[in-house]
């Protein structure tokens, strides 16, 4: 098995390209491969790629659907190209987005597309012998780049159903968080709360059984499920018992 650590030094790829191929398949590379490897196999290269072209090209599109609120997002097999997602499509297969959709169910669902959704492309192209592609319309393509740990603090700031799509789209990584007396809190699960919450963004209103609610923009989050540093899972309520969150402290 050849698992050169990059391709784009010529004597790193050499050992690769010395293989004949008929087609290349990637799936979440991540990655911009060089014109000498794309121009390798005898079909090109086939990218299966976690949305609906041309939205959310890009590193992260699976958590970027959740956070914009994206009613469904799918799977793309597409030409590749020398550009990022910007290949001509072969086929689209559209993947509802649940309600309480986190990335890591909706990556499990789009797996299983994708996985199914290739064995279908391959055999077509073996027996017809090419595939037709349909150009991406460029002018109303999104980007997802690429999440880092900075973007899964919540910001208080911002409405509570924002802040719900934050914790189901880095769910699991990196982890949604926010920090509470100097610590830095991972957030798992929570349920936005419709009302005005006439506190300032990050006040606790509520502490019970239930969970934790806080303050956000519009209206205001409880929080389900957090983990203290170094610590396990635990439930909002337990967690409050533990650090004496009552009703007035804030998350900051």
């Amino acid at each position: 098995m050849l698992q050169p650590a990059t391709l784009r030094a010529e004597e790193a790829r050499a050992p690769v390209l010395a293989v004949a191929a008929d087609v290349l398949v990637v799936a979440a590379y991540g990655l911009i491969l060089p014109s000498a490897v794309l121009a390798w196999p005898r079909h090109g290269g086939l990218n299966i790629h976690a949305s609906l072209l041309p939205r959310w090209r890009g590193a992260a599109p699976i958590q970027h659907a959740i956070l914009a609120g994206d009613a469904a997002t799918g799977i793309t097999f597409m030409q590749m190209d020398a550009g990022l997602d910007t290949g001509p499509m072969i086929e689209r297969v559209e993947v509802a987005i649940g309600a309480r959709e986190t990335a890591g169910s909706l990556l499990a669902k789009l797996s299983e597309v994708g996985a199914e959704g290739i064995v279908r492309v391959l055999a077509r192209l073996e027996m017809q012998g090419s595939l037709a592609a349909e150009p991406q319309a460029a002018h109303v393509a999104t980007y997802a780049p690429k999440v880092e740990r900075a973007h899964a603090a919540l910001d208080w700031a911002k409405p509570a159903a924002a802040l719900d799509r934050a914790v189901r789209a880095f769910d699991p990584v990196p982890g949604a968080h926010a920090t509470f007396g100097g610590e830095t809190v991972k957030v798992w699960s929570a349920e936005p709360l419709a009302g005005d919450a006439a506190r300032a963004p990050g006040t606790v209103l509520a502490v019970n059984p239930g969970g934790v609610d806080v303050a956000c923009s519009q209206g205001s989050l409880r929080l389900l499920t957090l983990q203290p540093p170094g610590g396990k899972r635990m439930s909002a309520s337990a967690f409050a018992a533990g650090r004496g969150v009552i009703p007035g402290v804030r998350f900051t």
